[in-house]
């Protein structure tokens, strides 16, 4: 199985919405944006969130790809943010224990 990581650099997004989410993820604050997206209450660590956050971001690019009625481009945005504000997290959490 592959790990987060590696199944979030295989995600192939247009190119604007990548764009945009970077962009937004530089005012990712995940207190603020993670309950809105999975529900409240306490939040998942960061490699679940990271796991709902694809799933909830899969069915979105369904939707889109099939031009779907009730496909919010907003909400998907609002995903794709969060996944990359969490990788982020992540990341330099890898890296900060790697050294």
């Amino acid at each position: 199985m592959q790990d987060v990581i590696t199944m979030l650099q295989n995600l192939h997004r247009p190119r604007l919405m990548m764009r945009a989410a970077r962009i937004g993820a530089d005012q990712y604050r995940r207190g603020a944006h993670l309950p809105r997206l999975l529900g409240y209450g306490v939040l998942p660590r960061h490699g679940a969130a990271l796991m709902r956050l694809m799933e909830i971001e899969a069915t979105l690019e369904e939707q889109r790809t099939l031009s779907d009625a009730g496909y919010s481009m907003i909400r998907h945005l609002d995903v794709l943010i969060a996944l990359v504000g969490e990788a982020r997290v992540l990341r330099a959490a890898q890296h900060r224990g790697s050294t």
